[in-house]
């Protein structure tokens, strides 16, 4: 083997030694990390600047044994005015003792415009404390959710129906003798039920908030201070339970 050939072949060799060696040392590629993506956040849906909300109902919606700022409707109005920048006005028209009967009238007698950017329903519970017919309930719900349609503008989706409450879990409800307080809840169901399925039938959004009164007895704090009411407390998580269907019924 001449010199020549000896001194190309060290040379090649040589290189193929490097670039072995290169190839070893070089540093592994650091995995990518995918970037974090923070999901958007749902904005509130626009709503007009003013706002007429109508309440109507009986001592549940009047707030019976709890302050004029603790009823539901007032506190429904605060949560909207922090959660939106517009005026709420509200008008109630409500009396306990009142049945569908009374408050079919109160509303023939008070003849409210029919402006309102939201009515919510809330009645019954005097039409079973009262020993009403059923049938009476059955004409006269209907009724009373077609005059609210009338004063939400006669657009449905303004109007939002709220279950009855049940007060057989109240100490009230407890004292009665017998059995009773499974009657009560008995037929609190009859009538929630007719509400509910007339609602959905109509596409009237209906809000139970019923079993949240079914913890009276369990949770003292969401009984008022006659033993018989919803408490402030009790108020606050209807309002939350109401709130979806409330932001739709107040969208443009």
């Amino acid at each position: 083997m001449t010199t020549d050939f000896k001194q190309i072949v060290t040379i090649i060799f040589s290189v193929f030694l490097l670039s072995c060696s290169s190839d070893e040392t070089a540093p592994a590629p650091s995995p990518t990390t995918p970037p974090v993506v923070t999901p958007p956040t749902t904005p509130n849906p626009p709503i007009a600047s003013t706002i007429n909300y109508l309440a109507l109902g009986d001592s549940y919606t009047i707030g019976q044994s709890v302050c004029s700022t603790c009823r539901f409707p007032e506190q429904l109005k605060a949560s909207l005015n922090t959660m939106y920048s517009s005026t709420i006005s509200l008008k109630i028209i409500a009396t306990t003792g009142w049945t569908t009967s009374s408050l079919l009238s109160a509303i023939e007698s008070q003849k409210p415009e029919s402006n309102y950017d939201l009515v919510t329903l809330l009645i019954g519970v005097n039409n079973q404390y009262q020993h009403r017919n059923f049938s009476v309930y059955e004409k006269e719900f209907p009724e009373l959710v077609n005059k609210a349609i009338m004063l939400a503008k006669s657009d449905k989706k303004n109007v939002v129906v709220i279950s009855i409450p049940d007060y057989a879990y109240t100490p009230y409800g407890k004292a009665l003798s017998g059995d009773q307080s499974a009657t009560i809840s008995t037929e609190i169901d009859k009538y929630n039920t007719f509400a509910e399925n007339y609602c959905n039938n109509n596409q009237v959004a209906f809000v139970s908030i019923t079993d949240i009164t079914r913890l009276g007895l369990s949770n003292p704090n969401l009984v008022a201070s006659d033993g018989l009411h919803p408490s402030e407390a009790a108020y606050k998580i209807f309002v939350d339970r109401m709130m979806p269907k409330i932001k739709i019924a107040l969208q443009n």
